[in-house]
Parts: structure tokens; sequence; C-alpha cells
């Protein structure tokens, strides 16, 4: 029993130490319970949790609202089994069209569809059918927010950095963070408190629980901070709502589920909790305060102020920023919860607000907006464009209205004219554009091909509208026009035609697109004219207006031209003989006349040469643009600029010359702006030689009308003599403004071998070819013709592209000029003229026969003579070649 001294001391110690621990615990709370959870609960815990997390593969089929088109991988879990009901992110629903997978711990793979993604707080519903999963057994996860509370140890379990299964500690800080701003023009939520933890979260874990140690998920992940370890996760009361709204669809995955609308009502503005001290200096009152903190919970610390308003929408007008919530309907509201449960219950019904402005207490009574009819759920597919209503995330974010038209995804169409991706189209054709309605009906009216004005602004530069002209697609390079609507009932968005397709005429050039423009210009002829581009339809109007304003109509350089051909001695028959080729009866009377005939003709001779006053009629600018959808055979680029040469013109067809670093391929929208004559009409592409770097576009001349078709005219060629080192020629060309430019310049190679590397993808790239060099040009980007002192064609001036790779960084795109020498481009256009034996081809609704090109499974590449004797060159074929090329000291080798 011990000795009764020590058994003394031992009581006496003991009730010191009880006596200590009475008085310490007056001064410190009293552990967690949660927080003495041993290692062993944690992994009972993530044991239950595991088998329920899955990973998801989202692929956004088309842009819409806030989110681009992609791929992307997140998080989610099951909670609810017998339904088959997966929680997860907003922003990994996605509010458009998607296709997503969900992989469970075990590798089962199944195919999951959206039901419900909230407008503005970032959660969201994929639906699965529980029946798939037969290898796993796994329960769900529960949903318990009241758990989330200051100093809370959690676990984060999900697919963080793509690895399928992370699981990262953390210490819940704050529940009262501001909902974390992502982007300036994406999604981000707003009216809720977030909860932040340095849990450490990244990419993929978005979704994920975010669990305690009894295995209930206390919050949901939704982002981080990537310059500190902070993670942000979102509360679960409103998920908890919507969740039990949707457990109404159905009592399991095979029955007949039911699209739920689960009520969520808004005022059209956002609102930020600030500190006491920060709204004592908007000028609250002292009574206030102390009526919000003692109405309030214990430890309040601000109150709810308006941050911005949308316009048109509910507060537009009554409430302002810094504006400082007291009450709703008489309760004194400080809470984002307490508001949002107060909006979601009052519908279409009226509400009265309480606030002070500036120390002046205010009323207001304001209707309630219903959520989901300012979120879209439908939108307009045309040439690859995504078009839709503005919702209600975009239009805070732009502090636009609600439901003007938006552009997500300017697809092909709008980006050929430069339409930037977030654009509110404004006016299109001449009508004003206030709903998609309005824009579908406008484009019923349009035929294929048809070129229109667009006006639209963006938010970067909201208060000036743009012009711009769009061209309806004529190639037919992506489905008819289609309204896409959500069906939340499968998860899917079904498809139908935007109207009926005998809408859409087939339109050819100029003529095609009469019907409608013209009523256009009829009805709204100021308003075109006001700030818009005016667009005349027909020829004939386009030649009374000539007629009518000759004075100042298309310039006194087009007027000389239009004189000289009218003149005797310049054409033989006339511009539209069938050989289409320029015949100078008289070079030097001609040349006087176009001297003496151009107004202010001293002027003229000094500052531009005879052989740029020839070729400038012949002159073509190209602006070609390629699909994405037709992106084929390594074109590296979806647009192109330019300069082509005629060189033939007839009353049937016409067909110009240019590089193929211009024309890279045939599937593409080709556009001539003709320096004779100002108009810009579509081109078809109908020959590209298989290795040299030229191409062939046709056009049709009566879409020039009659007096564009009178002064356009096609070039003389001068195939032979072949050109030598140390000739003359002259490099004429055009500028971006079509105005002809030109130099005397001399050759100094007229036949350097080409030799471009291969790219790092595979795309064309000229080969065997002999290409002219000059001692001076005017860049990389100008191209054009060499043509000696009369004006004649020796060689097309083209564009080559190439890479070129500095030190160890990725190869870049380039480009340089070259001479291409005229002689096979003469040679295939006389064939084509002839009627060669080859493939016939539809050109202006004429079959022609095209030229059928030989060559030879070989490259060549150039190499010294010198070299090519140790390769085995015979002295007798060294004479030979020094005979016949003494200015070439290098032969060409050839590789398989």
């Amino acid at each position: 029993m011990g000795d009764p001294l020590e058994r003394l001391g031992s009581e006496a110690a003991m009730g010191l130490e009880s006596t200590i621990k009475e008085e310490l615990s007056m001064e410190i709370d009293p552990p967690l319970k949660e927080n003495l959870a041993t290692a062993e609960d944690w992994r009972k815990a993530l044991n239950k949790v595991v088998p329920a997390v899955v990973v998801l593969r989202t692929t956004a089929c088309r842009a819409f609202d806030t989110e681009p088109a992609g791929a992307s991988y997140a998080t989610g879990f099951v909670v609810d089994k017998r339904r088959g009901i997966i929680l997860t992110n907003r922003h990994v629903v996605k509010p458009g069209p998607v296709v997503a997978e969900a992989m469970f711990v075990n590798r089962e793979e199944i195919t999951v569809h959206p039901i419900y993604r909230d407008p503005v707080h970032d959660f969201g519903f994929f639906r699965y059918n529980p029946d798939a999963i037969q290898f796993l057994d796994y329960e769900e996860i529960p949903l318990s927010p009241e758990a989330a509370c200051v100093g809370l140890e959690i676990r984060v379990v999900g697919n963080d950095s793509g690895e399928k299964v992370s699981i990262l500690a953390g210490t819940l800080a704050r529940l009262d963070r501001d909902a974390p701003h992502y982007k300036k023009d994406g999604y981000n939520d707003f009216n809720t408190f977030y909860m932040q933890a340095a849990s450490g979260t990244k990419g993929g874990s978005s979704g994920s629980p975010v669990i305690d140690w009894q295995g209930r998920a206390v919050a949901l992940n939704a982002g981080s901070k990537s310059s500190s370890a902070s993670a942000f996760f979102l509360p679960l009361e409103r998920v908890v709502r919507a969740l039990k709204f949707l457990q109404k669809g159905g009592d399991s995955y095979m029955s007949k589920w039911e699209a739920i609308s689960i009520p969520r009502g808004t005022l059209q503005a956002t609102f930020v909790h600030k500190g006491f001290d920060e709204i004592r200096r908007l000028g609250l009152q002292s009574e206030t305060e102390q009526i919000a903190r003692h109405a309030s919970a214990l430890g309040e610390t601000g109150m709810l102020v308006v941050d911005s308003v949308v316009p048109g929408g509910p507060a537009h007008s009554h409430l302002e920023p810094g504006d400082v919530l007291v009450r709703v309907n008489g309760e004194v509201i400080t809470q984002f919860l307490k508001l949002e449960t107060l909006l979601d219950d009052s519908v279409d019904q009226k509400i009265e607000l309480e606030i002070e402005r500036g120390g002046t207490p205010l009323s207001v009574q304001l209707v309630v907006q219903d959520l989901h009819s300012i979120t879209p759920a439908h939108f307009l597919e045309v040439s690859g464009a995504v078009i839709h209503s503005l919702s209600y995330q975009q239009a805070r974010n732009f502090r636009f209205q609600c439901g003007l038209v938006y552009v997500s995804e300017p697809g092909y169409m709008l980006f050929r004219a430069a339409v930037p991706r977030h654009a509110i189209i404004k006016k299109f054709a001449g009508e004003e554009i206030s709903k998609l309605e309005d824009l579908v009906s406008v484009l019923s009216k349009l035929s294929r091909g048809a070129r229109v004005p667009l006006e639209y602004i963006s938010y970067m530069d909201r208060h000036r509208r743009k012009s711009v002209l769009v061209t309806v697609d004529r190639h037919e390079w992506y489905a008819p026009p289609q309204i896409y609507t959500r069906d939340d009932s499968s998860g899917l968005w079904t498809a139908k035609p935007a109207f009926q397709l005998d809408s859409m005429i087939p339109s050819s050039g100029v003529n095609g697109k009469a019907t409608h423009m013209e009523h256009v210009n009829q009805v709204n002829h100021q308003e075109l004219t006001d700030g818009m581009f005016s667009m005349e339809t027909c020829c004939e109007h386009a030649s009374a207006e000539l007629n009518s304003h000759n004075e100042a109509g298309i310039g006194s350089k087009k007027r000389r031209v239009e004189e000289d051909l009218s003149s005797d001695g310049v054409l033989a028959d006339g511009s539209l003989n069938e050989t289409g080729e320029v015949k100078l009866e008289n070079k030097s009377a001609t040349e006087n006349a176009m001297v003496s005939d151009y107004p202010g003709a001293t002027a003229a001779a000094a500052n531009a040469s005879i052989a740029e006053q020839v070729i400038e009629p012949t002159l073509v600018m190209f602006e070609v643009h390629v699909p994405p959808s037709c992106m084929l055979d390594g074109v590296h680029s979806q647009h192109f600029f330019g300069t082509g040469v005629i060189i033939y013109h007839s009353h049937s067809m016409g067909l110009v010359a240019v590089d193929k670093n211009t024309v890279a391929i045939s599937s593409s929208d080709v556009m001539l702006s003709f320096a004779a004559y100002p108009i810009e009409i579509p081109g078809e592409v109908v020959f590209l030689h298989p290795v040299h770097n030229y191409a062939l576009v046709a056009y049709d001349p009566s879409a020039l009308g009659p007096v564009g078709a009178s002064v356009v005219r096609a070039a003389e060629l001068l195939p032979e003599p072949t050109l030598r080192r140390g000739d003359s020629v002259y490099l004429v060309g055009l500028s971006r403004s079509l105005q002809a430019t030109s130099r005397k310049s001399v050759v100094t190679n007229p036949c350097a071998a080409l030799n471009i590397a291969s790219a790092d993808c595979p795309r064309y790239r000229a080969t065997n070819m002999e290409v002219i060099e000059l001692d001076t040009d005017f860049g990389s980007t100008f191209s054009g013709v060499l043509t000696d002192e009369h004006g004649r064609v020796q060689a097309i001036w083209g564009s080559f592209s190439t890479q070129l790779k500095f030190g160890c960084n990725t190869s870049e795109d380039h480009q340089f000029v070259r001479g291409i020498p005229v002689y096979a481009i003469s040679q295939v256009l006389d064939k084509i003229i002839a009627g060669a034996n080859g493939p016939p081809l539809l050109i202006n609704g004429v079959k022609r026969p095209m030229p059928l090109v030989r060559i030879l499974e070989v490259e060549f590449y150039p190499t010294l003579l010198s070299k090519a004797r140790s390769f085995g060159l015979s002295d007798d074929w060294i004479q030979v070649l020094l005979l016949f090329l003494y200015s070439i000291n290098f032969v060409e080798q050839f590789s398989f």
C-alpha cells in the first residue's frame, strides 16, 4: 500500500494539478472533437470516400457563354448512388454542349450527362447509370455544410494535377472569404462566401470533396491561387437545396427522368461583404450599425454593400454601387445565405429593400427576376460561329444588358470579317439586331455568297461601333444554320434548322445577292451611308453610278486606262478576245498615248514607268481564307494576302496567276480586288502545280459589270527570250491600298536553284525550281511581276514559304520572294485554252479540260561543280555544262 507520507504527497500533487486545469479551462476553449481524430479515423474515412470519387474527362463541343470549346479533366463525387448523381463544379459541367466520361478508382469508365449547372454558383451535377458499375463497391458521400468551422482538419480527395487520386491535407482558416475572381471575360462566382485553406490544390482537383474525419463533405473544392498554397472551397448549403430538387426528378436511374426547374431569383445586382470600418466611411449611421450587430449572429463583422448593377435589370436605376443593405422585407440581412434564400423563394414577387446611401436611409421595391430566364439555353450555329443571348454572367462582366446578341465563338464566317469573340452584334445587313431571332430572320433572307455589312461593339470599346463586311458561306464548308436547344431531361442538345434551307438561294459573285440587298439599300439608304458600307448589288447600277459621277468616280487614273482601252492600236479586238492576250500593235504610239492622255503627264512620266502604267490594269490583289475544317496538306495559316497578274481575260473566263504561298490549297475562299476597277469578286482555284510555286485562279468576268470588264485586261506574257544576268527589269506590284508600285532592278542570277528545307510538320514546299534573283526589291512581303520596259511579263515575283530555326528555339515561319519565269505558266495556259486532254473542270458553268502534269518522283538540290566531280561527274559533262551554263558554277543533285 506504500508509505502514508508518499500517498499524502501524491494526493496533494493531484489536487494542485486539478486546480490548475480548472483555472486554465476558463481561459482556453476545449479542443474540438474533430481535431482529436486519429490516423485510424482518417483511414476509415478515406476508405469510404475514395471509391466514390471519380475522374471526369470533359470535352466542350462548342464554345458557349463563359467557356471556350476544348477538353479538360477534373474531379467529381457520388452524392446519390441510387439515382446516379455526381456533384462537381459548374466550370466542369459547362454551360454548353459537353461530352463527359467518369472513371472510378478501379478504372471502370462510364458516360455521364449533365443535368444541372447553377447560373451563378460554381456547382453542377452529372447523371450516370449505377448499374454500369459492376466491379466496385462504393457508397455515396453525405453532404454536411453545417460541419464546416474554422480550425477543422480537412482532406481534399481528387484528381489533383491529373494524378487520379491525390489526398491533400489542410485546415479551414476562413469561412467568409470573398468569391475568387478568375477572369474579366469568363466565369466568376459572386454573391456568396467561400472557404479558404492552405491545402495547395492545383489543376484537376476542381470538384473534389472537402471531407472531415467522418467522411462527410463539408465543402466543394473550386479553385486555388497559383502563387501560393491557398485553395478556395464553395459552401454546400445551396448545393444541398439543389440536390433535393433534383431528387424529385426520379426515384432511380431507370425511371423516366424529368427536368426539374430549381427556383433561382436575382436582382441583377452584385453584393460584397465589407467590414464595419469600411462601411462607416461610406456614411453608415451608428444607429444602423448597432441594429445590424444586435440582430446578426455573434461575431458579425460587416454588412452587404452593392458592388455593381447590370443595366436593364430589376435593380437598375434603383440601386447604386456603395449602397449599404440594411433590411429585406423588414428583416436585417448581413449574410449572403439569407439574402439568396429570400430571393430564391420570391421569384416574380415584389420585395422591399431598405438601404443607406451616403448615410441617408432609402427604401425601394423591386421585383425578383427568374435567374433562369436570363441564362441562355439555346444558340445559333452558322459557319462555325456560336451566337446566343448574352447571359447574366457575361452581362455582369461587361456591364451590358442581358439578352443582347453575343458572339461566343466567331467561327469561320465572322472570323473572316475580323469579328472578335465576345462581340455584341448591333446591326446586320442594314437591320437593327436586338435579339437572336432578329439575326436569324436577316440570315434567312440572304443568299449564299452575299456580302453584307455588320456592326458590332466589344466590352473593351463599348461606346464605338465597328463596321465590317461579312461574307455568307458560299461553298457550304459548314452545315446549314442550326438552332441547338438544351434538354435537361437527357443532358443533350437537340438541333433543328434555323430556317427553311431553300430560303438561302445560291449566289454567284455580285449578281446573286441583289434581291434582299436592293431592298435594304432602298429602305435604309440613309442608315447605310452613315458610318456603314454601302453595297451596290447589280452591275447595271454600278455602271449608272459611274456614268453619272464621271468626274468623281473611279478617279483620273482609272479613267485614263478606260480611254486607252478605247483608243486605236492598244488592243486587238478589244480586251474580251478569246485568246485573252494584249496585242500591242504600235508600242511607241501606245506608250505616248498613255503618257499624253494621263492628267499631269509630266508628273506621271517622272513618277511612274511605262511598264507600271501598262501592267497596272492587269494586277489583282488576293485575299485568301482557309476554313478551319479545310486545313489540309499542312497549310500553316488560315489567312493569306498577295498579288497576282491576269493572264487571260474573255467574256466567259478570266485567269489569274499567283504564287502558292498566297493560294496554298483549293479548298479556300478567294477574293479578288482589281487595280483597274474598284470591285471585289470571288475567285475559284482551278490549277495548283504540285511542285512549282504557282497557281491559277479563275473569275467570272460578268461579275465585273460592263465597265469593269472593259477596263480589266490580261497581261502580255513574254516567256522568251529568257532573262540573263545583268538584264534590267521592272518590278511592279500593288500596295495594300491597291496602288501600283514599281522600281527598276537588275537580274543578279536568272536561274538560281531553289533549295527549301523540310518543315517541322509536313507541308507544301517548292522544289525542283530555278528562280530569278534581283539586286534590289521591296522586301520579303512585296509580290508582283517582273516586266520589260514595255510592260510585258517575264516572271512572277512570288512569295515562298520556309522555316528558320535560331539556336535552340523552335522553328519559325518565314517567307522570301523570288522570280518565277512565266515559261511554264504560259504552257499551262495554252493547254487550258486549247483544250488539253485532261480531266474536265467546271469553270463558270463551262467544262474545261485541265492539263495533266507529269513529274519525276525525284527531288533535286544544287551542288557545286567541284563537288559534282567528286560524285563521279565526268570531265566531258563538266565541259558541256560550262559551255551552256557559263554563268552558273553549280549543278543539281537528286534525292528520292
